[in-house]
């Protein structure tokens, strides 16, 4: 099948390769830490953890999947507040901006503090990958990274850069952190970035180019250069230049070895954009708000340069463009992300006239306390968007393992505080991103327990879960047309609706007596804007709307997604 996250039983195994730095917790997760002990990130993160009910008796079940337990993974139990048997689950954002970015505006620390603050765990800098950034930037941000790991010890603050894909659109790359960071993100940015070489516009052999890029990362991987490398392609569908073939070409790059791109935004950044005029921009979600061109894919059809319900059309299909990759057995996952450059409502003002970014690579520090700025379309890490990660410890390598493992779910506005999705048959499970191995016509039971929400998010209401959908798909095998985006054997099989506003809600799905392979996975809403999905009733009677150009205001319209689980039957 392709597929090589295998679960055996109640045994996960985790052994990747790396040595992870540290197991222990942050000290927003510590309960034996005094809140007077905290600094004011780490006490706005332990306030989100008690909301959320994960702090103190129900971390160890609430923020962890607890292996092979009976019991709802948000169940109280006693814990001293480390991590018992299971995934410590880690927020985080790879796609963030700052002043290394012509566009951007913000210090790396100011990025990373109100990450810290909206609760994230780990987080990205991916300034745009150009000339200049090649030259200076890379260098130069690098001291800004460091330093603020220092200062904001329970963050993981990896350093990457936003990678413009040779032949095609823009994606996230980022490496381990350790002596060789700089020259090994310098090198691959020099030789395979479309900016730097010219090599932006659609052709064979930019693409070919784009495909030698993932393997030099992963020849610097296999060399010891660094521990681990990752690439996740960023806004795929925005202006259709990222066809069906280069996302398959880059997912099996390299080959039977370490999987270096792994997936792609779910859900883009720039999220305010469509606030309407004057209190926004009166653009749209993501800025979806394009036409096809010369170098888009000319297969996909005008609703792909939209989002819909705030998600790129790839994974708000069903039966689209994501489902046919993972019809085909092979690991490509979904994430959430800020993409955050100049904060919507922020009152910064970029570095003043001696602001030279060509002869310095940087902007000059932003100045605060000017008027209030309603012309921007972005928020801060973790304000809106988040990326759920389960990790095996608190570390730069548990992370990176979680994300190419698939154990991600995403939401938007902090729609839900937690998810605990497995299926079980017989006396094996598995959970995102894993494959469950039984017998031909065993019965498999997919349960899902989510944590609602429990204060409110960052517009200052408590999001309400209305509707969740159990997503189901064949698994049909390699496709013979490599630009192929439909599925035609996914759809929704059950949809539940939440009649409660706290607490755990526990739902359970019978797949029954399975004879072939398949997938599943979970779309929940908090209902106030449905439509018929793309593919017809039949195939999805209640998914995203369309977001209207100009008038989308996001906080009305919420999601949250999960990564698939197979079951594999033999």
């Amino acid at each position: 099948m392709g597929h090589g996250h295998h679960h055996h039983g109640h045994q996960h195994d985790h052994s990747h390769g790396h040595d992870h730095e540290s197991e222990s917790l942050p000290a927003a997760f510590d309960p034996s830490v005094p809140d007077e002990a905290l600094t004011p990130e780490q006490q706005s993160r332990r306030s989100l953890l008690r909301r959320a009910g994960l702090l103190g008796a129900g971390l160890a079940a609430g923020g962890v999947l607890a292996q092979g337990a009976a019991a709802p993974a948000y169940a109280s139990s006693a814990t001293s507040g480390r991590r018992r048997n299971g995934f410590l689950w880690l927020s985080g954002d790879h796609h963030i901006h700052t002043q290394y970015s012509s566009d951007g505006k913000y210090r790396v620390g100011d990025q990373v503090r109100q990450g810290a603050r909206h609760g994230l765990d780990w987080m990205v800098i991916t300034d745009h990958g150009s000339e200049t950034h090649a030259k200076i930037g890379v260098d130069k941000v690098n001291p800004d990274i460091k330093e603020a790991r220092e200062k904001y010890e329970d963050t993981l603050v990896f350093q990457g850069l936003e990678w413009n894909i040779p032949g095609a659109e823009h994606g996230t790359v980022f490496v381990h952190p350790g002596n060789n960071e700089v020259s090994v993100l310098k090198a691959f940015e020099t030789s395979y970035d479309g900016s730097v070489t010219g090599t932006s516009g659609s052709s064979p052999a930019n693409e070919a180019l784009a495909v030698a890029g993932l393997n030099f990362l992963a020849e610097q991987v296999q060399r010891r250069k660094v521990k681990d490398a990752l690439m996740l392609a960023n806004h795929p569908a925005r202006r259709g230049v990222d066809s069906p073939h280069e996302i398959r070409g880059w997912r099996d790059a390299t080959g039977s070895g370490r999987q270096i791109a792994v997936g792609f935004e779910g859900a883009p950044g720039h999220q305010a954009g469509g606030i309407a005029t004057p209190l926004g921009m009166g653009r749209a979600r993501g800025i979806y708000d394009n036409s096809p061109s010369a170098d888009s894919f000319a297969g996909y059809p005008l609703e792909s340069y939209r989002t819909w319900g705030g998600f790129d059309w790839m994974t708000a299909t069903v039966g689209g463009l994501w489902d046919s990759l993972l019809a085909e057995g092979k690991p490509w996952w979904i994430t959430a992300n800020s993409d955050s450059h100049q904060v919507y409502t922020d009152t910064a003002v970029r570095g003043g006239p001696d602001s030279d970014f060509a002869a310095n690579g940087r902007h000059t520090d932003p100045v605060y306390g000017g008027k209030i700025d309603l012309t921007q379309g972005d928020y801060w890490p973790g304000q809106y968007s988040r990326t759920h990660v389960g990790a095996d410890g608190f570390s730069y390598a548990a992370v990176m393992d979680g994300i190419r493992a698939g154990r991600v779910w995403v939401d938007h506005g902090q729609l839900i505080s937690g998810l605990d999705a497995r299926v079980a048959g017989g006396s094996r499970w598995a959970t995102l991103g894993g494959a469950l191995h039984v017998k031909k016509g065993q019965n498999v039971t997919l349960t899902v327990d989510i944590a609602l929400a429990d204060g409110p998010n960052w517009a200052g209401f408590v999001p309400k879960l209305a509707r969740v959908d159990v997503i189901q798909g064949d698994v049909t095998g390699a496709v013979a047309d490599r630009d192929t985006f439909t599925a035609p054997t996914a759809k929704v099989v059950r949809s539940y609706e939440v009649n409660k506003s706290t607490g755990v809600v526990r739902l359970s799905y019978s797949l029954g007596a399975v004879d072939r392979p398949v997938y599943v996975r979970l779309r929940g809403t908090d209902g106030n804007r449905s439509a018929t999905g793309l593919m017809g009733a039949a195939v999805d009677p209640a998914g995203p709307a369309v977001d209207v150009v100009g008038d989308a205001d996001p906080w009305k319209d919420l999601w949250f997604y999960s990564n698939p689980v197979w079951v594999l039957p033999s």
